[in-house]
Parts: C-alpha cells; structure tokens; sequence
C-alpha cells in the first residue's frame, strides 16, 4: 500500500493568496514542513496494492483495510448524524445486588455480570476507550469484581440514568431506549449505504491520527515520520500546485527551491546605462550577498554628511530596491535577506539567447520537470532539525478554519549545516536553520510565538 501526503485545499488556497499579496520569497523545502507540521493542514492519499480495496465509511470519515473494523466502530462514530441522544432519569432500581464489576484501568462501573446491561456496557467500553491498545479478552482480564456496598449503591444511581436514542429525518420518529437497539437500527438502515470501497482514497490528517484499523494506524504513521525527515514527495505536490496558481518555483541557493510571485531573472542591462545607485546595490550585494535592508543601507549611506543629503540617499535606495525585486533582478527572502539570482553557467547566455522564442508552454513545462525532480533530491534527514527548521520564524493561524498563515518573518532559508543528504549527487530542497546574523542554530520558537507573526503562512 502507498501512502501520500497532500496539502489541504484551504490552506493550499491560503498560502498562494498571501504569497501572491507581497514580493518576498519562500522555501518549498519551509513550506513542506509547515504543511506536515499539522493533521489539520495536509491530506492523506491512501492506494491499495493492485488487486485490492479500501473501505471507507461515509463520503470523509475512516477508512480500513477490513471493513468489520468499521463496522464494529461505526455507530459510535455516526451516531449523533442520525439519533438525537437524551438522558433521563428512571425509578430507583429494585433488587438485591451484593457486587458489580468494575474496570480497573478507568474506574468505570459495569454492574452485575448477571445484570442485562452489563454485556452491552462492556462491549461498548472496550470499543471506545481500549479497542486500539489491546484485544477484547486482554480487556476482559482488566475486569474486577466489587462488593463494597457504597460501590454498589453508586452503581445503582449511576443506572438509573436512561439514554434514548430517537431517529432524525425519520417520519415518524423512532425511540429506542438502549444503545443496543439503536445500534441494531443504525446497522439495518445506514450502514450499508454508508459503506463504500475503492482501490484509492483520501482522508483528512486529522481522520488519519484516529484510525480504527491499527495496522494501517501505524503505517501511516511510519509514512509521516519519513515525510517530515525528508519531505520530498510533498515539496513535489507543492511545487505542482504553486506553478499552477501562476507562482515561479526557481532554484538559487545550494540548489534549493524556492517559491516567488515574481518572475526572477538576471539583471541584463548594461551597468554603464543605469543609475549609480542601483549600480552600487549591484555591486554591494554581489560582494556580500545575504544582507537585509538595514545592512545595505549602512553600507551606501555615507556617515557624518549632511542629513538631507542622507535621506535623499535612503529615499533612492528604497525605491531603486523596490524596483528592482519587483522586476525580479533582486530576491528578497522571507527572512528579510537579499541576495541576487544565480548566474548562467558559463555559455549558457549564448544557448539561452538562441533559445528565447520557444514558446512558452514548452519553457513551463521545462521548468516544471526540473522543479519537481530537484523535490526529491536532497533534504536534510536528521529528526532533530525538524521543529527548528519547520518552523523558525513562522506564524500560524486560522487553523479552525482549515488554513494557515505565513508572514515575513527571521524565518530561516537554507538547511543545516549538518544534515545528511538523501542523494550525494544533489544539494536541493534544504532549508538553512541559521539566519546571516548568526550562525547558531535558531531554537523552536513556542506556540505563542508562532502565533504573533512570522513566514508568508497558510491561514
């Protein structure tokens, strides 16, 4: 069996609109774990091997290799779509009861093994709470008898509550008064339409992490473990989907990839034709790439002149950066760095001249297959890089809305120094967890702080 993880269409949605509302760039590599960070932001695509099916119960709920598993566990999952639940309280029991049974684990009295609802109680005990952990006849040793009269007494109180169960979309209504029989009406006129089986299916993360069918439980489990390590598969979902919203997946550092509203290109004009400002910026950053704004400025606006004269430096330089990243001459990162695109390879200038009046369905689809093969390339393996280079710097919020957010933030944009390459033959996809103004590995930042604002975030 595959398993497969995919954005969630909200927060996908999300992401490309706060993407496409500014000029800052974004790693893939980022936004890869950012999507697997959560149940609530990723999807996952179930196929079977070639011969067999899934079963699935309603059109998003749970899905099992053996479809008993679901049956077993079905009205307790439906159950509220289809009965209206009520609790009274009915006459004070009457009989002689010297003991009850109780669940060791829980505390949960059964009552009287002879009592005709004991039977009912402990199967529905075992499938709530315990079904997962171990069989019905491991539970069944966790099972003490009591004969505390005060035990006792509290049973009887306890039992004296009644739950009905009265149908919904029903004319007329009907009542049961245990769960037993509510059950066995679910099962004759729901279930069967309920279940359905396919050779492939798709289940939220959030359905994913409470699987009743334990064995497929864990292997998706195994599947998400690898993912997050190295999450090449979703970085190919992501930079299928971002191309497709209009967004530009290029390559720049270490061979990394990376996600821009704008197209990036490398400045042609001769240097002698422009003004001398942007010619310093050009220079400066060729010089020491990674510098943020603050930086920059620093370094072209000369000290101790006159003030006036300073602000008029610093008034061209913000427009002169402005244009120049909105025409996609200079990248402007998410951590507030700026770096200048790659160059060509030696040669490549000429190839690339001969080679511009191909059309453009032919250079997007081009461009495209080396995106999508540089995903599965390298990304950095060790677990412990994973909350620290997911997450640094980044915000996330509207998450009971299915989305995210990402913000302009110190998030980082590179991998770690020190993790291991799935490929040796490539230096893609990876996220770097230092900023350039330190090289010490960013700490996770709390949930708080994550929330108060950082990366462009799905929200």
């Amino acid at each position: 069996m595959s398993v497969r993880f995919i954005p969630h269409a909200a927060a996908l949605e999300s992401v490309i609109n706060q993407i496409k509302s500014n000029a800052v760039t974004y790693s893939v590599f980022a936004l890869a774990r950012l999507f697997l960070d959560k149940p609530e932001r990723y999807d996952v695509r179930l196929a079977a091997a070639e011969g067999a099916v899934l079963h699935q119960l309603g059109e998003n709920g749970p899905v099992a290799v053996d479809p008993r598993t679901l049956e077993t566990s079905a009205f307790a999952a439906m159950r509220d779509e289809f009965y209206t639940v009520e609790e009274t309280q009915s006459e004070p029991l009457k009989g002689n009861f010297v003991n009850v049974a109780r669940d060791r684990i829980s505390g949960t009295l059964l009552g009287p093994t002879n009592h005709h609802n004991y039977q009912p109680q402990l199967r529905s005990l075992y499938e709530q709470r315990y079904s997962r952990r171990m069989s019905f006849q491991d539970f069944q040793r966790q099972i003490e008898i009591v004969s505390d009269p005060a035990i006792v007494e509290q049973w009887k109180e306890q039992a004296r509550a009644v739950t009905t169960y009265t149908t919904k979309g029903i004319e007329p209504p009907v009542t049961f008064n245990n769960a037993a029989e509510a059950e066995r009406h679910f099962r004759q006129m729901h279930l069967p339409v309920l279940l359905r089986s396919a050779p492939e299916l798709t289940i939220s993360g959030v359905v994913s992490r409470r699987l009743q069918d334990r064995g497929l439980g864990r292997l998706i489990e195994d599947a998400w473990s690898a993912e997050i390590r190295s999450p090449s598969k979703m970085m190919a979902e992501l930079a299928g989907a971002l191309r497709g919203a209009g967004l530009n997946i290029f390559r720049h550092r270490r061979g990394m990839l990376f996600v821009s509203p704008i197209r990036i290109r490398t400045f042609g004009h001769e240097r002698t034709g422009v003004s001398v400002s942007i010619n310093s910026i050009l220079e400066k950053l060729t010089e020491t790439p990674g510098l943020t704004r603050k930086q920059l400025a620093e370094k072209l606006v000369p000290e101790g002149g006159d003030t006036a004269a300073a602000d008029r430096v610093k008034l061209s330089l913000g427009s002169d950066l402005r244009w120049l990243i909105s025409e996609g001459y200079l990248i402007e990162f998410n951590d507030g760095t700026l770096d200048l695109p790659r160059a060509k390879p030696p040669g490549g200038a000429g190839l690339e001249a001969k080679q511009a009046p191909k059309s453009a369905a032919v250079a997007a689809e081009s461009e495209q297959a080396n995106a999508i093969a540089g995903a599965t390339e390298t990304e950095p393996t060790s677990a412990a890089e994973t909350p620290t280079a997911m997450t640094d710097g980044m915000s996330v919020g509207g998450e009971d809305a299915g989305g995210m957010s990402i913000e302009q933030s110190n998030a980082p944009t590179e991998s770690p120094a020190d993790a291991e390459p799935v490929s040796e033959t490539a230096e893609a996809a990876a996220l770097e967890t230092e900023t350039p103004q330190s090289t010490e590995p960013q700490a996770a930042p709390r949930e708080e702080e994550m929330r108060e604002g950082a990366v462009p975030s799905p929200s």
